[in-house]
């Protein structure tokens, strides 16, 4: 279970990004985050794995409160949250198994870490996470000579090495030829039935509608909206896409 309890995040500039926001959501549900660009969907997504410092509220992950945890408990809590980047964020000079095993580095010491000194079990893991994403016939391709789709898709099983309660996906469809966007989607929501949570924040509504068991819809800020893809009205979609960029 993750419990979001007035969660609040204002930027130094007196932005603020996220107004007193509460939820939950139950273990193995796929949930898709949408709303305006600057509407507050990606600063949410950074502060369920604290990339952004929340100014007030809690995140109470599995019963622990990650928000304003600090040191070896926040890399604790932290190392059991995937996060898949809308730019993949991979190394382009290794190859796509090595990439994948840096997945693995909130286990290991700094020194282990640098060294790569990773475990059999863990190199299985990573094996095993790229056969689960259709690449195990590129372990050791390099990044650099992968395609978008296929480096999101290293991207992916490098989350998921992390053995996550939940999987965070910024845009993962965004930087990837539109034909693909249903390959990683279909990914994504397979994990589901690993009783981990995956919430992707997403620009393509027909993709939300298509795929999410739950939808969010923010705006300036606040959560506006929080129902299944039936609830998602065409009065619902202008509530939650109102403004403009520039007033956000």
């Amino acid at each position: 279970m993750i419990e979001v309890q007035h969660l609040s995040k204002v930027f130094a500039d007196g932005t603020k990004a996220l107004d007193d926001v509460s939820l939950s959501i139950p273990d193995g549900q796929f949930v898709c985050v949408i709303g305006l660009s600057g509407a507050g969907k990606s600063t949410f997504m950074r502060c369920l794995n604290r990339l952004n410092d929340p100014t007030a509220g809690k995140i109470l992950i599995e019963g622990q409160d990650i928000a304003f945890a600090q040191g070896r408990n926040l890399r604790k809590l932290r190392r059991r949250i995937g996060f898949v980047f809308q730019s993949f964020n991979l190394v382009e000079r290794l190859s796509a198994l090595e990439n994948v095993l840096s997945g693995r580095l909130g286990y290991y010491g700094r020194l282990q870490g640098v060294l790569g000194l990773y475990s059999a079990a863990d190199k299985q893991l990573a094996l095993d996470a790229l056969k689960r994403v259709g690449l195990e016939e590129k372990t050791n391709t390099t990044a650099s000579n992968l395609s978008g789709g296929q480096k999101q898709r290293v991207a992916i099983a490098r989350a998921l090495v992390q053995e996550p309660k939940l999987m965070l996906a910024d845009e993962p469809t965004a930087s990837i030829d539109p034909k693909l966007s249903g390959v990683i989607m279909d990914l994504l929501k397979s994990f589901t039935n690993d009783g981990i949570t995956v919430i992707v924040n997403i620009h393509v509504l027909e993709l939300a509608r298509e795929y999410a068991e739950r939808i969010l819809g923010f705006n300036k800020g606040k959560l506006i909206f929080d129902g299944t893809p039936s609830q998602l009205t065409d009065a619902e979609v202008e509530r939650i896409y109102a403004g403009s960029v520039a007033d956000l």
